[in-house]
């Protein structure tokens, strides 16, 4: 762990040093609104799957706004980053739904991003997840959700139908039998991870964690475009 952990640091200031900061129009209640979640250690923001983020503004003619969750994003205390992470997107996809009843929604996240909008909408923490078990957000509310991307998810598991990439191993923190998507979500995901992933792989390349973007950005554009209608 320490080791992966101090591969973990490299990678997250590499992604640091990419971020595409991405404008967010104001509309209270646009046709669709994405919550973006930043890697670990990226300054405050949609971080670099932010650049996914504006092409789909930039490609849609539905009105879009955006917005990013606010969380440590360390590794520290990845446990207590993640927790933190996973409970500030529920209480925001919580109160999105609420305010805008007939709004589609889209989660996009990053290597730490991308666990914490796993756990919120399937649950977090256990054994493997790291800290206390915690549930996720109400379905009523995860139905909203009508794409959720993945890139380099450290709670990985292979062979799932909405996994996208060349991993056929666990990551680092595997999402217990327990914690699966639903029924509902799990056509609405699109999770790359690719063999030698440090991180959702658990292998030792650390330029694959860092190039998802270079590989599959037009694809996960693609698909949110097409999960939104336009």
């Amino acid at each position: 762990m320490t080791k992966a952990l101090s591969a973990f640091v490299l990678a997250a200031s590499v992604l640091a040093a990419r971020a595409i900061p991405t404008a967010a129009p104001t509309s209270p209640c646009a046709d669709v609104h994405i919550i973006a979640a930043r890697a670990s250690t990226e300054a405050p923001g949609p971080g670099i799957i932010g650049a996914l983020v504006t092409q789909v503004q930039n490609a849609s003619k539905q009105t879009i706004s955006t917005d990013s969750v606010v969380y440590p994003a360390t590794l520290t205390n990845y446990a207590s980053s993640s927790a933190q992470g996973t409970q500030a997107t529920i209480s925001m996809l919580t109160a999105q739904a609420n305010a805008c009843p007939s709004q589609k929604i889209v989660l996009v996240g990053y290597s730490q991003g991308a666990h914490i909008i796993g756990d919120a909408v399937a649950g977090g923490g256990g054994v493997a997840g790291l800290g206390p078990a915690t549930p996720p957000v109400a379905a009523s509310i995860s139905d909203r959700v009508v794409a959720m991307i993945q890139m380099g998810d450290p709670r990985h598991v292979p062979g799932q139908s909405f996994d996208r990439g060349t991993s056929l191993r666990d990551g680092l923190f595997p999402r217990l039998p327990s914690q699966q998507y639903s029924a509902t979500l799990q056509p609405r995901i699109l999770s790359f991870c690719d063999f030698n992933d440090p991180f959702c792989d658990s292998g030792a390349d650390l330029e694959v964690h860092l190039t998802y973007l270079d590989r599959d950005q037009n694809t996960a554009a693609q698909f949110i475009l097409s999960q939104i209608g336009g």
